[in-house]
């Protein structure tokens, strides 16, 4: 994938100052798009991600609207719309990438009301209402590209509200590229295992015991890195996947085949 791939192309990834979302805005910036980096609450992890981007030639601007609240959805577009014009001829967007997401874990009877419902509010009802807001900046033969998880295909006991809301989010996936095709829109999912990122430092890193039960449950005998997800998001988003619609992409590494 050349460096120009996205040259002239606006992006935004949601939940893009740490993990996937970070090594996804790197990517994509990295190929040429200007990045907006949203982010809910760590200001300072946004900013070093523009700046990560910045130090390889890049252009990025965070962008901070907190998900899964009344009005979130307004309130990303209101800042997006402030700044996009200080970078980029117009306010068109061209990659959208529903990264942002929460992991809330118990089993059935550990779930509360509240737990589900804010499980819900930030992985699925969040990227709905953003994506129907930013039909209208969408250019036509854009891409949305929504991470979603191996739980939809794994039964994950422990974390059985948060599969169901990414199950919810690949049929989003799914009706969206049908009514979206005619624009020559695609929208697809990418579905991540084990990933090392902050969200799962607090049993993977530094334990020697977890890291090797969750590399073995990897086809390819390790823990994925965001950079695995993020090429596979890139590849969606480039003109090379023009033909793939409607997808859930596994980027498990071929975890529990």
């Amino acid at each position: 994938m050349g460096v120009s791939t996205f040259a002239g192309k606006t992006a935004l990834v949601t939940g893009a100052s740490r993990g996937i979302g970070r090594a996804t805005a790197e990517r994509l910036a990295e190929a040429g798009a200007l990045v907006a980096v949203h982010y809910g609450h760590n200001e300072q992890a946004a900013a070093d991600t523009v700046a990560a981007i910045k130090a390889k030639g890049g252009s990025a601007f965070t962008l901070r609207a907190e998900l899964g609240v009344p009005g979130d959805t307004d309130t990303l577009w209101q800042e997006y719309d402030r700044q996009i014009l200080d970078h980029a001829p117009s306010a068109d967007v061209d990659i959208l990438v529903n990264n942002a997401g929460i992991t809330p874990r118990g089993h059935i009877e550990e779930t509360t009301p509240e737990l589900f419902a804010e499980a819900f509010a930030v992985n699925v009802q969040a990227p709905f209402f953003l994506t129907q807001a930013g039909l209208k900046r969408l250019r036509d033969g854009g891409r949305i590209i929504n991470v979603s998880s191996g739980a939809t295909r794994i039964a994950l006991t422990d974390i059985i509200a948060y599969g169901m809301t990414k199950g919810a989010l690949d049929t989003l996936t799914l009706t969206l590229a049908k009514e979206l095709g005619p624009r020559g829109i695609t929208v697809n999912s990418v579905a991540p295992g084990i990933i090392d990122t902050d969200l799962n430092a607090g049993w993977l890193r530094g334990n020697a015991e977890a890291q090797d039960a969750a590399a073995q449950l990897s086809a390819l005998g390790r823990v994925g890195t965001p950079e695995d997800v993020a090429d596979v998001i890139a590849f969606l988003a480039s003109d090379a996947a023009r033909w793939i619609t409607g997808q859930v992409v596994d980027a498990t590494g071929g975890s529990q085949l």
